[in-house]
């Protein structure tokens, strides 16, 4: 019995209290949950785990027309103009205009819906990898109307180089303007500040950019202000160059933002998230899974691709029968369509005082735009055997380089308000209005024929 009662009262070791291996064992690890109870799929952010898997067609129309924001939700009651644009291009191909007005409208839905899929996508990886993603599938309609309009040869050379510059302006001006006014016009606060991080490097860039891109126009204007002509090839192989020395800065620019610096930006983002004061509604609302992404934006795709097609199509009859110059249909028409999914999307997070959030998004954009999808254009157009160079109008290049440094002015306190973003929205309704004037070229450089 001694040895018995010996044995009973013998303590355990402290380290069987601990159980073996728990730190190294992944089987041993608790399931992760998220703020809806939601168990999280391995690989999905939290923020966006849905809870489901598959496509369920109920929930997965019910939370596409619920969209991200009250305005984007009104958006979708334009989706009956998608079946009407396409169904009268082919039933009545004469009416010109009216394929026209109905195909831009249409657009307004469909890449409202590639917005909306890009930003469900975008919630269940990284937050910069997230907002690197989102930005791209919203350049997704812009990339996809320039290369129907070059595959139409070098009579959309000018609409293509004017719709680039367009679009720069809409998202420096129109957009970011769009977002100083609705986030500072609200009572409960006067400025808006952000990151000099997300500004500083955005501003940057966008000087480096439209640099780059003026400088062939300067090269061909220089040479014929100075009398001498014949310059058209070395135009064309100077933009070549400077399409591939800008493609690979916009390499160097995503590995310095998902990459090397990626903590800095996931820091100022997270921030960021925590001033919103719905975000707990944001975080409530029902989830697109990954498969149900995917489908939208297939649909969203299918849909823009063959509005677009149409589009382009009855642009040759806006020029020249209705008399709309190129300048306006490129610096302000084709733009404000292919980009108005990603204004919505920078204008809501404005207003819900998101700043580095809506300047990612609308920085984002102009530098794909100017690092990535012109290149890519110009190098279409050079497999293709078309002219298409960056021989910008002086009016379009002088006019982006002003808009870029009254931006970049405005940015340079941290700081932003309703007076800075009426200023850039008036800014832009003069570009509008000097470019609906503006008198087509009669001979458009770099509409030479085939180029080597």
């Amino acid at each position: 019995m001694a040895r018995a009662s010996q044995e009973y009262t013998v303590e355990p070791k402290p380290e069987s209290t601990v159980p073996p291996d728990i730190s190294t064992k992944k089987h041993n690890t608790l399931p992760r949950f998220n703020h809806n109870g939601h168990k999280v799929t391995k690989g999905i952010h939290p923020d966006g785990e849905s809870g489901r898997m598959g496509i369920h067609p109920w929930h997965f129309v019910r939370i596409c027309f619920r969209s991200t924001s009250r305005v984007s939700k009104f958006v979708n009651f334009l989706w009956p103009f998608v079946p009407a644009a396409i169904a009268l291009h082919f039933a009545r191909p004469d009416l010109h205009l009216w394929i026209f007005i109905l195909n831009y409208i249409a657009m307004v839905p469909a890449a409202n819906l590639i917005g909306f899929a890009g930003q469900e996508l975008a919630r269940k990886v990284p937050k910069v990898f997230g907002i690197v993603l989102e930005t791209t599938l919203g350049s997704v309609v812009e990339i996809v109307l320039f290369m129907i309009l070059i595959s139409k040869g070098n009579q959309s050379v000018p609409v293509i180089r004017a719709a680039i510059l367009g679009s720069i302006l809409a998202n420096l001006l129109l957009c970011l303007g769009l977002c100083f006014l609705v986030g500072g016009i609200r009572p409960d606060r006067e400025d808006q500040e952000f990151h000099e991080a997300i500004s500083e490097v955005g501003t940057g860039l966008m000087l480096v950019a439209g640099m780059g891109l003026v400088v062939p126009a300067v090269f061909s204007n220089a040479l014929n202000g100075a009398g001498q002509t014949g310059f058209e090839a070395e135009t064309l192989k100077i933009s070549r160059g400077t399409a591939i020395i800008l493609l690979f800065a916009f390499g160097v620019y995503t590995f310095f933002q998902t990459k090397t610096h990626h903590s800095i930006y996931a820091e100022v983002l997270e921030a960021d998230e925590e001033k919103d004061a719905d975000r707990h509604k944001d975080l409530a609302k029902d989830k697109l899974t990954l498969t149900e992404c995917i489908v939208a934006l297939v649909i969203a795709l299918a849909c823009v691709s063959l509005i677009a097609v149409f589009l382009v199509e009855q642009i040759p009859f806006i020029v020249e029968e209705k008399h709309v110059s190129d300048a306006f249909v490129g610096l302000i028409l084709v733009p404000l369509v292919e980009k108005a999914a990603e204004h919505l999307t920078a204008v809501d997070e404005a207003w819900d005082n998101q700043m580095n959030f809506a300047l990612a998004h609308v920085l984002g954009a102009s530098i794909q735009t100017a690092l990535l999808n012109t290149p890519l254009v110009v190098i279409v157009g050079w497999g293709l055997k078309y002219d298409m160079d960056l021989n910008f109008e002086i009016f379009d290049s002088v006019v982006l380089i002003l808009a870029i440094i009254v931006v970049s002015s405005f940015l340079r306190d941290g700081k932003s308000n309703y007076l800075e973003g009426t200023l850039c929205v008036l800014v832009y309704i003069i570009v509008a209005i000097s470019a609906f004037y503006y008198p087509n070229p009669k001979e458009p450089a770099g509409n030479t024929g085939e180029g080597g």
